[in-house]
């Protein structure tokens, strides 16, 4: 493809009139999503005279088309992922890595959340360019906490420290843990949670490293969440809910939750207080990003991150232009499109440091009614929300296990275990032992 590109672009120069198509695969196929990327395509189109053909793929259905296209020589030029694939595909030839290296050196890389982008390293390049991400949050009531005399719990030390001065069943829970081992949510909880304690799921040489002190430490730490909970099967809806009602003194959740906590989803109304569109629970919410355990004093946030890709069969010189486009001049129209859940992996530009963070946190959010996000949290709570990407982790994807981790996910392996734990019926270093078997079986 790049052979007959180099034809037409000498063609173009001989006044033959080609004109210049990317293809563009975005996983972003809701139709308001859908235009916002389409505008931002013909931006770029009256200002550099390449168009940029917008084409929806379902998320579920990437993979599977990424490799028949690749295999028929037919990729797009760019494709829009998750953190999922990114390496995977470096390591198979699918994405240019030297061509996304080039536009991260060329934006500034210190421009970036040092998280996404380490997510994407590989062999000395970076797989793609982060766009967007959000990181897993724990949400807590800095009133109570203050009124306390607390510490921000932000470590595994604060934490239990907040539970043991405010856990009062039933009016309120010190925490709500996830505790249903059917629900993809509590293997995001327990890895956020592990990753704060330094647990990976492989190492360098890709052995499986869960049978652990630092696993074992991890796991008694999350019985004592769980002690500090309601009873039964618990989830991301029971969390939600009981924090909505003032009921639970901490939980963790993903930012989605923001514009909810002030009151701006009918479907989803504050309950701790008498109106239900009021903002108070969002002014009485502390966030931590950055979770530390004794193992890792450094911490870790459990993030999904989103990259564009610069595929192997891309005219990359237009490529190149449109990626720094849309992390540029089009950069607040992409997060605009959900910015409770595209965080800005880009922070600003070399000469304007915090440009995309000021302009994200003017963005509105909302359903049923729609406020900017600055208005609702201050500057330094934004910056408290933020920090989790500059230490952004998962379980495999850095050292290309994405596959493995897919599976693990899939049989939800972890969480059964942890679940047995919880029920006594394992001790935590058996557990651990289990968990190293069961992820080896999988490999």
């Amino acid at each position: 493809m790049k052979k007959w590109l180099s034809v037409f672009g000498i063609l173009a120069f001989f006044g033959l009139g080609f004109a210049q198509t990317l293809t563009l695969w975005t996983t972003e196929e809701q139709p308001k999503r859908m235009e916002v990327q389409r505008q931002i395509a013909e931006r770029f189109k009256a200002m550099t005279g390449i168009t940029v053909k917008i084409v929806p793929v379902t998320e579920n259905q990437l993979a599977e088309r990424i490799t028949a296209a690749f295999a028929a020589g037919q990729l797009p030029d760019l494709v829009f992922h998750p953190v999922d694939y990114t390496v995977g595909w470096a390591a198979e030839g699918i994405l240019d890595t030297e061509a996304a290296t080039e536009v991260v050196s060329e934006l500034g890389a210190s421009t970036f959340a040092q998280g996404a982008l380490a997510l994407a390293s590989y062999r000395g390049n970076y797989t793609a360019v982060p766009t967007d991400g959000w990181t897993q949050l724990l949400l807590y009531r800095r009133d109570l906490i203050k009124a306390k005399s607390l510490s921000e719990p932000k470590t595994f030390a604060s934490i239990l420290a907040a539970i043991e001065a405010l856990h009062n069943p039933p009016a309120m829970y010190g925490f709500v843990a996830a505790t249903d081992p059917s629900q993809v949510y509590f293997q995001q909880v327990f890895e956020h949670i592990a990753l704060a304690n330094g647990v990976r799921l492989v190492d360098e040489a890709g052995n499986i490293t869960l049978n652990t002190p630092q696993m074992v430490e991890t796991l008694r730490f999350y019985k004592k969440l769980a002690q500090a909970s309601p009873p039964g099967n618990l989830y991301w809806k029971q969390s939600r809910e009981l924090y909505m009602a003032g009921k639970a003194a901490q939980i963790i959740w993903s930012p989605f939750i923001l514009d909810e906590l002030a009151g701006l989803r009918d479907s989803v109304p504050v309950t701790a207080f008498n109106d239900p569109t009021t903002d108070a629970l969002a002014g009485e919410t502390g966030f931590v990003a950055r979770l530390i355990g004794p193992n890792n004093p450094k911490g870790a946030s459990y993030a999904q991150i989103s990259y564009i890709g610069i595929t192997a069969d891309a005219d990359v010189a237009a490529a190149k232009k449109f990626v720094k486009f849309l992390l540029t001049d089009a950069y607040l129209d992409w997060l605009s499109m959900a910015p409770e859940g595209k965080f800005p992996v880009r922070r600003g530009t070399m000469s304007e440091p915090t440009r995309f963070i000021d302009g994200w946190s003017k963005l509105k959010i909302g359903v049923d009614r729609k406020r900017p996000l600055g208005e609702i949290y201050p500057p330094e709570v934004v910056k408290k929300i933020l920090a989790g990407l500059e230490v952004a982790d998962r379980w495999g994807f850095s050292r290309g296990y994405g596959e493995l981790v897919a599976k693990v996910y899939g049989e939800k392996v972890i969480p059964k275990i942890v679940r047995r734990y919880l029920d006594g019926e394992l001790t935590a270093e058996a557990a651990a032992a289990e968990m190293q078997r069961a992820v080896e079986a999988l490999k």
